[in-house]
């Protein structure tokens, strides 16, 4: 399922880039100010941090929320007291685009996430363009000479890569990217189960200078509290946001997370 996602959204990638050339994208990449501070936003603190995502649907639940304003959806959750906002740009599966993106970047103050099967210098270009702050790197999904050239595109925008891991080897490549912020997904991208424990279990293989994000399976304040006693200095948080009041429950999951 996860190279079926990837090279979907590479497809989709290169057929935007018939009508939008390569050497445009970067022009327009450049020409974007500078990424919000997204270690900034992130950084270890007195309560757990919550990355609250934009979120349709997705290949395990199916439809999820109709969100025909992702902009007004992101400034909820920054009221609310989200940390960082991420937005799914995938638009098979998960019915997002690079228009949410750049509608909600433009609503929020917050550092803003791309959120995708990223596999080409292309794609890291358009985020940049589209105005993302932060790019997520599956590094299931890629060779390791793969993931340090996008690692260091990201970087060398300006941005902040995510690397989302879901096994201490994969851990072990993050950390030899030098990566400064790592995400454990609790669902298994090949057969989409579930594992809330996996992050417990990885987390002593982060290195310790590392924000340690906590993605997937939390669905009640007991799951962020569970995360934050496993050592999460983040949370990633999508499907309880969506179906239902972002602020309040928001505000519910961020007390379990003191």
């Amino acid at each position: 399922m996860l190279a079926d996602l990837t090279a979907g959204s590479v497809e989709d990638a290169e057929k935007r880039r018939l009508t939008r050339p390569l050497a445009e994208v970067e022009r327009a990449a450049l020409a974007q100010t500078g990424a919000r501070d997204a270690l900034a936003a992130l950084a270890p603190a007195d309560v757990v941090r919550v990355i609250a995502e934009v979120k349709r649907a997705s290949p395990s639940r199916g439809d999820l929320a109709a969100i025909p304003d992702p902009a007004l959806q992101a400034s909820l959750y920054e009221q609310g007291g989200a940390s960082a906002i991420s937005v799914l740009t995938e638009q098979r599966r998960f019915k997002g685009s690079l228009d949410d993106l750049t509608a909600v970047r433009e609503r929020v103050s917050l550092p803003v996430l791309r959120k995708d099967f990223i596999a080409t210098p292309y794609q890291v270009l358009e985020a940049r363009a589209a105005g993302a702050d932060l790019v997520l790197l599956i590094v299931a999904a890629l060779e390791q000479p793969l993931l340090a050239e996008l690692y260091a595109l990201i970087t060398e925008l300006g941005m902040t890569p995510l690397v989302e891991t879901h096994s201490a080897d994969e851990v072990a490549r993050a950390a030899d990217l030098g990566a400064r912020l790592i995400g454990v997904n609790a669902r298994d991208l090949s057969t989409f189960e579930l594992d809330r424990d996996l992050f417990g279990r990885l987390v002593e293989h982060i290195p310790a200078d590392a924000i340690k994000v906590a993605e997937s399976a939390v669905l009640t304040p007991e799951d962020v509290a569970h995360y934050r006693a496993a050592g999460a200095d983040a949370v990633l948080i999508g499907e309880a946001l969506v179906t239902g009041d972002p602020v309040a429950t928001l505000k519910t999951f961020l007390e379990a997370g003191r």
